[in-house]
């Protein structure tokens, strides 16, 4: 079933071309990432889409018989809906529905509930409920009865999501599902629910997002967004950097053969008189068509890596018993650390568990409660923050960073002056002249990481540096920090940019525990999961061992009353059937605990919220038949 077809969309902002007579459909199924640098036209295109940005020409179909569905950065809400209030505005018949329950069982009218419990029926309202409730839960959002407003921009994104995702359940209709990075703000185990949940639902689907392990997981399709036009890709994003190269490689062959014709036919078009021939004419076209192509500029400037930077000392960074509370909230517990020359350390942990505290305590600008911190003399840190970036609204981009300086240092006693160092960053001759208002929200975080660098630190602090940046813009920056010989702390959820840059993992564990890694983010995460497995498998042995020895000692209570003693009472023998019941509740709870175990591992796999409305019935229909069992066991050993 096709749900989109575009023909020949172009789509521009005064003088500047985003994109130009481009075409696509969109499939029932498919699994679509968009991938370009910021400004080239990404948010835009989802726009027209959506019907909020029309086009300068083309067409767009879509399929009378879907609906779309956008999770956008911005989020429009009312401050005073609590969150319960917030998730129950979608308009579709099943939280209709459900509204009419909740509204009945407060009013206590017999006649309202009946009608209202025949509607949820109907529109299986009972299973949307339970799904919401799994969503909710899983994106860490508890208290339901929250104020929108009192809540933090990363708590308002998870609840906007939640809520999108529960919309899409709502609806019996078909669905385009368009995701603009919706994984800004979750932490690592909310971000990988979401990759198993959308890899599994049977949604169409077409992504924005910086996050590379989370793309290959989700998508299978990827369109590239550059120079004006669309490519298309089938399969992962290493397929698509392989295309690209492939692509840019036959584009400079035509170019060079377009150069040497473009120098022939020059010659000829400086001979030719004014008056031409139908032929002459013919030729004159297809020249100014060869110069187009000889002219195209492919150039992708490499970047140098040998700069210079301020000399580090001998003492880098120290921190020596640092502690950190807030109220009775415990951050950081004793922590000690001394930071090296060169190294690259990734702090993870969930959100609100101390990591961007622990930065800003290392630079001074929260106090510590107890502890001390030495720094180096030579140190010079460049802190790259979510708090965006400060700058007057006509400033040019390349004023802006000429008022750093005009040049960047580079080893040798070179230098490159400030233009060639945006080129770097991607800011072509016409951005770099336009004013910092007229930047996409991307381009601007671009603009504030190259304001960091320019200033050339050896410590770089940077706090969810790839929120917000584009792949390409990525892979820039994570070859300047590859080669970076300062030292480095990155706070961030990106697996892969994590993977590719740190080679030690510091870890919010929660309650001031930091636990101090080894290695790169998967293997930090591997290791967790490990150690959790084993510890669970621990609890649950336990539990059966706390059993078993409770058993036991009632048993040896019971074996060693002594039979004269007429102040003890006498043990009731158990009858026949009751000596058969023990034996079969002795050989009941494992299984019933082991069934318990499947059920909660299927909930956690599954996204098919019939399946999962099944499986909770189970569950506690399971546990009710448990805690029945151990007390039934309970009563009769005694």
């Amino acid at each position: 079933m096709n749900y989109v077809a575009a023909e020949n969309l172009t789509k521009s902002y005064g003088i500047k071309t985003l994109f130009k007579n481009i075409s696509f459909n969109i499939n029932e199924g498919d699994k679509i990432a968009i991938v370009a640098k910021n400004g080239s036209g990404k948010s835009t295109l989802l726009k027209i889409l959506m019907g909020k940005e029309i086009a300068d020409s083309g067409d767009v179909v879509i399929n009378k018989d879907i609906q779309v569905v956008l999770f956008d950065q911005e989020i429009d809400f009312e401050s005073d809906l609590t969150i319960e209030e917030f998730m129950m505005t979608l308009d579709s018949a099943p939280i209709l529905a459900l509204k009419k329950y909740h509204h009945a069982l407060l009013s206590g009218n017999p006649d309202e509930m009946e009608t209202a419990l025949a509607e949820m029926e109907i529109h299986k309202a009972w299973d949307l409920e339970n799904e919401m409730s799994q969503i909710l839960s899983q994106l860490k959002i508890t208290d339901l009865t929250a104020k929108m407003g009192m809540l933090s921009g990363g708590q308002i994104k998870r609840v906007a999501l939640a809520k999108l995702l529960t919309e899409t359940r709502a609806e019996h209709r078909h669905t385009l599902l368009i995701m603009d990075e919706p994984t800004n703000h979750l932490d690592v185990e909310m971000v990988e629910w979401l990759e198993s949940y959308l890899n599994k639902a049977k949604i169409t689907l077409l992504l924005v997002t910086h996050d590379r392990y989370f793309l290959d997981a989700v998508c299978g399709i990827i369109w590239e967004m550059e120079d004006q036009n669309l490519y298309f890709h089938n399969g992962s994003y290493a397929t698509y950097l392989e295309n690209k190269m492939i692509r840019e490689d036959n584009m400079n062959s035509t170019i060079d053969k377009a150069q040497n014709l473009y120098r022939k036919e020059l010659e000829w078009m400086r001979r030719q008189p004014k008056a031409r021939t139908t032929k002459s004419k013919s030729r004159q076209d297809d020249f100014y068509e060869t110069e187009k192509i000889a002219k195209t500029d492919t150039r992708k400037e490499s970047l140098e890596l040998d700069f210079e930077m301020k000399r580090l000392g001998n003492k880098i960074l120290e921190l020596k018993d640092i502690s950190k509370s807030y109220g009775d909230k415990l951050l950081l517990k004793d922590f000690s650390y001394s930071f090296q020359r060169g190294e690259k350390v990734g702090i993870v942990g969930k959100n609100g568990a101390g990591k961007s505290t622990l930065l800003n305590i290392i630079q001074g600008f929260e106090p510590k409660d107890s502890g001390e911190i030495e720094t180096g003399e030579t140190i010079k840190f460049g802190y790259f923050s979510q708090k965006g970036l400060k700058y007057k609204e006509e400033e040019r981009v390349i004023d802006f960073i000429k008022d750093i300086s005009e040049n960047f240092p580079l080893a040798n006693g070179r230098t490159i002056s400030a233009s060639q160092f945006l080129r770097l960053f991607l800011f072509d001759d016409q951005t770099q002249y336009s004013p910092i208002s007229k930047l996409s929200g991307g381009e601007k975080r671009r603009l504030h990481l190259m304001y960091i660098l320019y200033q050339n630190p050896n410590f770089l602090i940077f706090d969810e540096p790839t929120n917000d940046l584009d792949l390409p813009t990525l892979t820039v920056l994570e070859n300047f920090l590859l080669n970076f010989q300062g030292s480095l702390i990155i706070v961030s959820h990106d697996r892969y940019f994590m993977d590719r840059i740190v080679d030690h993992i510091l870890a919010f564990e929660g309650e001031g525990k930091i636990k101090d890694f080894i290695g790169n983010f998967s293997e930090y995460r591997e290791n967790k999961k490990l150690e959790d497995g084993g510890n669970k498998k621990s609890e649950d042995g336990s539990k059966k061992q706390e059993l078993a020895v409770e058993k036991t000692e009632v048993s040896k209570k019971t074996e060693t009353l002594p039979a004269s003693n007429s102040a003890l009472p006498t043990k009731k023998k158990l009858s026949f059937k009751e000596q058969r019941e023990l034996e079969t509740i002795e050989k009941e709870i494992p299984e019933f605990e082991a069934k318990r175990t499947t059920i909660l591992e299927q909930l956690n796999n599954e996204t098919d919220y019939e399946k999962i409305a099944k499986l909770s019935a189970e569950l506690e229909s399971l546990s009710e038949k448990l805690e029945n069992h151990e007390m039934r066991w309970l009563e009769l050993q005694e």
